[in-house]
């Protein structure tokens, strides 16, 4: 799995090539648009977690671009990027939210840290109920999460021994394998990602829950749950594993 999806927007296609050879050998996905109508579309069409833009396009420039992807996607991550002084477009765009100014030429390693630090946090859910899971989808999609799902015990493993999940979101009662026994085999494997417990029968698994807790799972979520503590609860864990970068 990609550790995140990007979008490249620049009319100099040796430029953008070259940008996306240095994120593709770190496992970044990456698709490119030379102009701001084909970026405009692929942006509406796909869904990547950061879109480097350049300043200067032919017909719209980038800044309008930008102002228009954010108009539908607020939560949208843009990087400008410019070869020229253009100051008045970029005092816009920054009015407008972009997160970063890169002046060209790049610098590559400031590129791979610039990434890590604003590719969203992506979450995983291991439930096999598919409303619930569609449901806790668009809540955390809302706040500009990457979010993945498992249908099962042995799918959830398997997609959290990946590098690119930082919370998972763990229902007890799943086919093939139980919340805790994925739990105990990550933690036996150490893969040990923050987990949230996500339980809608808490008395009849109150062992299983005692079990976890004395493991230090990170918190308890029981169905049917307030959106805002869901979202509460994943910025907490979020902000932490980054503190500890």
């Amino acid at each position: 799995m990609a550790a995140g999806r990007i979008l490249i927007v620049d009319d100099d296609r040796d430029f953008a090539e070259g940008l996306a050879d240095v994120l593709l050998p770190h496992g970044f996905d990456v698709e490119l648009a030379f102009s701001a109508e084909d970026a405009l579309t692929k942006f509406i069409e796909g869904n990547f977690d950061v879109t480097f833009m350049d300043v200067r396009l032919p017909g719209k420039n980038g800044v309008e671009s930008f102002l228009e992807i954010r108009a539908r996607k607020p939560h949208a991550r843009v990087i400008m990027m410019t070869g020229y002084s253009v100051e008045q477009l970029l005092e816009q765009a920054v009015a407008g939210g972009a997160w970063a100014i890169l002046h060209k030429p790049l610098n590559p390693e400031r590129i791979l840290r610039l990434l890590r630090d604003i590719v969203p946090a992506g979450i995983l859910i291991a439930d096999d109920d598919a409303d619930s899971v569609q449901g806790i989808r668009e809540i955390l999609e809302s706040q500009g999460y990457r979010v993945y799902a498992a249908r099962d015990g042995r799918e959830a493993i398997d997609r959290a021994g990946e590098n690119d999940i930082d919370v998972l979101l763990l229902d007890l009662h799943m086919p093939i394998l139980g919340g805790l026994e994925v739990y105990l085999e990550l933690r036996r494997v150490g893969r040990a990602i923050p987990t949230i417990i996500v339980t809608a029968y808490a008395q009849e698994e109150a062992a299983a829950l005692a079990k976890l807790r004395s493991l230090s799972v990170q918190g308890v979520l029981r169905k049917p749950f307030n959106p805002r503590d869901l979202v509460e609860l994943v910025e907490s864990l979020v902000g932490q594993e980054e503190d500890a970068r």
